[in-house]
């Protein structure tokens, strides 16, 4: 009997202390939203890819304190609603306005084009994709092998650099392992004349990527190679012009000067001066 007494009397404690804990956390949370200590935010409720359309399904208002300034916030879940998604959120991660696009800026790989760039497709294989290694948001320079009018023999030259991919095939976004995959197709961000570039050096001749570490945004310069260059690793100087020889030419000893007065005839001899 007495140990079902002090069964009961814990309950009854733990349900009171629960209470009170309830009554404080809500007197507390009540007293920091009037004091300012908080305000709302609009956040993920659950992971977004890229290229996922917002909607008051998958985002929520949370509480956000105020000594961490959240810079581009939203604090209405209507502000969000039909934005898509540019980079991957985490759940109950902020949305910030760098990470959605304009609503009705269209889905997929569309919004992830900046203004201003174009995307541009060219086929690849495992050669030209880097064995497999191009990712979505790496970096590469594009190299051109193809033969001069002016020239009778190939060149490889290289015609843009630090080029972002923007996609891999049919992926967006890299593969969270990291695991190598050949694709038939690779998508570059560019400039309008950079586009004109690439597709000229396709129509020449043969292309390829080169992978650059995502850090170096450097640009090299460089002249291009010929296969006699290749050869011999020097490259090659002009040809010499042999200058064309001056004629010689003799000038007489005497030169003379014919002078008619009076319907005379003379004649005067001079010698040449010499050198």
């Amino acid at each position: 009997m007495d140990n079902r007494r002090i069964v009961i009397a814990l309950l009854i404690a733990l349900v009171v202390s629960g209470g009170a804990t309830f009554l404080i956390y809500s007197r507390i949370r009540k007293a920091r939203e009037a004091r300012g200590d908080t305000f709302k935010v609009v956040a993920a409720k659950d992971q977004l890819r890229a290229g996922t359309q917002l909607s008051a399904d998958n985002v929520a208002l949370i509480e956000w304190p105020n000594t961490l300034p959240l810079k581009d916030s939203f604090s209405k879940v209507e502000d969000v609603v039909g934005r898509p998604v540019l980079i991957p959120v985490a759940a109950n991660q902020p949305i910030l306005a760098s990470s959605v696009a304009l609503a009705g800026s269209g889905l997929g790989l569309t919004v992830r084009i900046p203004e201003g760039m174009r995307a541009v497709s060219v086929r690849s294989n495992d050669v030209v994709g880097v064995a497999g290694f191009l990712y979505p948001g790496s970096h590469v320079d594009v190299l051109v092998t193809y033969r001069p009018p002016e020239q009778n023999e190939q060149i490889t030259r290289t015609v843009l650099q630090n080029v972002e991919v923007a996609s891999a095939g049919q992926k967006i976004e890299p593969d969270p392992q990291g695991k190598p995959e050949t694709v038939h197709v690779v998508t570059l961000l560019l400039s309008p004349i950079d586009s004109e570039k690439l597709l000229l050096a396709e129509a020449l001749g043969n292309i390829q990527f080169v992978l650059r570490n995502g850090v170096d945004a450097g640009t090299a310069q460089t002249p291009g190679i010929s296969a006699s260059e290749l050869g011999s690793g020097v490259k090659p100087k002009p040809p010499r012009r042999t200058p064309i020889a001056a004629k010689t030419v003799k000038l007489p000893e005497f030169y003379a000067v014919e002078t008619i007065t009076g319907g005379k005839r003379l004649v005067d001899k001079f010698e040449q001066p010499k050198e």
